[in-house]
């Protein structure tokens, strides 16, 4: 089984370079054998190809990207059906969101029909040499908790350079990963960090590299303590909270009405953040975005979870915050949580009719 991220990487890749005035496309089929036969290569040996595969001798290793973080990137994943099909989540939404963000740093933006038309043929490229998940029916057992699937990483990778500079004739590149359940079971617990994500005027609306640098080394810390995730806060009254570590956050409160984040310069537009407003009211869930205190929070919220492409929803069982700690539901899953949960998994893996047309 799949845990969270790997860099098993597929053996169909894509690149498109910009020169100008059109992009140009390429799909490159990296080494490989079957999966059965990579299945059974010892470790040494399959390292040695999943390195060849992770290999782009094209590609300059001295530009803005490398040197200064000047880079945006989407995270998808591909659902494995019970009919033996594979399903996108709402990639045009990525698509939209990858061009705003190239264009938020600068760069010609990639045309979203040709990310569409692109992400479908990795899939079917992919799949075509046996690379993919295939759906179990176990992973019903517990709304899809830890069902696996196709991660999709598209990515920007500047030309060369070593001055200051802006990237006019970007790469983009997309490879293909197997996916699993990305929280670890048995802990649910945050914390709030006074570190500072994203600032006014600066690029947290963007998914762009330098953005994770932050939240990554306050994760990493906060696992050290024995958390699962950090909640970040405003950085100019240090009061308000914003994200987590690398996802959207909600609070049930106890008026019954759900609170996410209002949108603004310093927040990722979630796209799962999107689509669990959208389950949610239509559940008769009244929903708000706006600016939500710590200590509202803290004192009156009855369910807590994060969203996003790698978390699904996952919920939270306790925040805290200095020397409080404010535990949920008794430290379980909520009932609006579980049902948010069960629906978009249902959704995604087939097993709930797609009323929405998210489902490509």
């Amino acid at each position: 089984m799949a845990k969270g991220f790997s860099l098993s990487i597929y053996p169909w890749t894509y690149t498109a370079k910009y020169t100008g005035d059109r992009w140009i496309e390429n799909y490159i089929l990296k080494p490989h054998k079957t999966p059965e036969e990579e299945a059974a290569m010892n470790e040494e040996e399959l390292s040695i190809l999943l390195a060849s595969r992770n290999s782009f001798p094209q590609l300059p290793l001295v530009n803005y990207t490398t040197q200064y973080g000047v880079g945006c990137f989407e995270g998808m994943k591909a659902y494995p059906q019970e009919d033996g099909t594979l399903k996108l989540f709402r990639p045009d939404e990525n698509a939209a969101r990858f061009a705003r963000s190239m264009k938020g740093l600068g760069m010609p933006p990639y045309p979203e029909d040709v990310f569409l038309k692109a992400a479908k043929e990795l899939v079917k490229r992919n799949n075509d040499l046996g690379f993919r998940s295939q759906y179990d029916p176990e992973w019903e057992k517990d709304n899809f908790l830890s069902g696996e699937s196709v991660y999709f990483r598209p990515f920007t990778y500047s030309e060369p350079g070593i001055g200051l500079g802006l990237s006019h004739n970007p790469w983009v590149i997309f490879i293909a990963t197997p996916v699993g359940a990305y929280f670890r079971p048995g802990n649910a617990k945050a914390r709030v960090t006074d570190r500072i994500r994203a600032t006014k005027g600066g690029t947290g609306w963007i998914k762009s590299d330098s953005n994770y640098t932050i939240p990554i080394l306050e994760k990493k810390k906060a696992e050290a303590e024995g958390f699962m995730e950090v909640i970040f806060l405003d950085a100019q009254e240090q009061k308000y909270v914003e994200e987590g570590s690398s996802c959207n956050i909600f609070f049930l409160l106890n008026n019954g009405r759900l609170v996410t984040p209002e949108l603004s310069d310093t927040i990722l537009p979630g796209i799962t953040r999107k689509s669990i407003l959208t389950l949610a009211k239509d559940l008769g869930v009244e929903t708000e975005e706006r600016r939500i205190t710590i200590d509202e929070v803290m004192s009156d919220t009855k369910e807590c979870f994060v969203t996003g492409t790698a978390a699904g929803v996952g919920y939270i069982e306790s925040i805290t915050h200095g020397n409080n700690t404010a535990v949920f539901n008794n430290g379980k899953m909520g009932n609006l949580s579980r049902t948010l949960l069960k629906t978009l998994k249902g959704i995604q893996y087939g097993k709930v009719e797609d009323t929405y047309g998210w489902m490509f």
